[in-house]
């Protein structure tokens, strides 16, 4: 709804921006009444038939940070849940956490890993200005590639827990390439750069921009805003990042903004 209300202004509609804005209001403040688990400090993973939250830990509650619903506190509630052991395997986050009644390492959906639901989850957090997480996201998967054929991520893979000088167990019939799954690594850059695009202004930005320690340096060539394009240098220097320009045609931009 908030991204319909932004449309709706952006096409000269100012009251309907304004009633969606409202109905985007009530639809969160309905859903984190319903959804949040005080106990589990995480959201639940549905409703029952006779609306009562099932709680139960599950990537699904990364879902939630993507769609920005969730209030900055919790927030970092959920992402402190959806990297600690129960939920995070070394590799990447399961599907459900490891002492759920249902969860299974080797099952499709109760305890593997996918890295498309990864990628989702790590643009949540960055949603949030939560860096760390991201990191360590993008690292695990990172390091998961390097066990597959190609280095080519799969449509998922099994949920055991990271032991040393053993890759992840693959699962068996995934699809490799799959769509979804090719595209995780490009979600996770765009996640640790907070790379984000306004058209009505010109502007190519990079909020709160790092790069996880396996990466030194990266060059992004022709990020093309409307007719325009621009080739730029992100290079590491401990937690921090130096940008440079390298190149750029037609009117763009680039910003670079520290929020805290």
């Amino acid at each position: 709804m908030r991204v319909a209300a932004r449309c709706a202004r952006r096409l000269g509609k100012p009251e309907l921006a304004e009633t969606l804005e409202r109905d985007a209001a009530r639809l969160a403040e309905r859903f984190n009444a319903a959804f949040w688990c005080p106990e589990l400090e995480t959201y639940a993973l549905a409703l029952d038939g006779d609306k009562r939250p099932c709680r139960v830990r599950s990537s699904n509650a990364g879902q939630v940070l993507f769609s920005g619903i969730a209030p900055p506190e919790r927030a970092r509630l959920v992402a402190e849940g959806l990297m600690g052991p129960r939920l995070f395997s070394g590799w990447g986050i399961r599907t459900l956490a490891s002492d759920e009644v249902r969860y299974n390492p080797m099952s499709y959906h109760n305890g593997s890993v996918w890295p498309h639901d990864n990628a989702l989850i790590a643009l949540g957090f960055a949603q949030y200005g939560l860096r760390r997480p991201i990191h360590r996201v993008f690292q695990g998967l990172f390091d998961a590639a390097a066990y597959m054929e190609f280095r080519r991520l799969p449509e998922l893979f099994c949920g055991f827990r990271r032991e040393r000088r053993r890759g992840p167990t693959l699962y068996p019939v995934a699809c490799s390439p799959q769509a979804w799954a090719s595209a995780a690594p490009f979600s996770l850059l765009q996640a640790t750069l907070g790379l984000q695009f306004d058209p009505s202004a010109g502007e190519i930005r990079l909020r709160n921009p790092s790069l996880p320690a396996f990466v030194d340096e990266i060059v992004l060539r022709k990020l093309r805003l409307g007719g325009s394009s621009i080739d730029v240098k992100v290079r590491r220097h401990r937690d921090e990042v130096a940008v440079e320009v390298l190149d750029s045609h037609g009117r763009i931009r680039l910003s670079i903004l520290h929020e805290r």
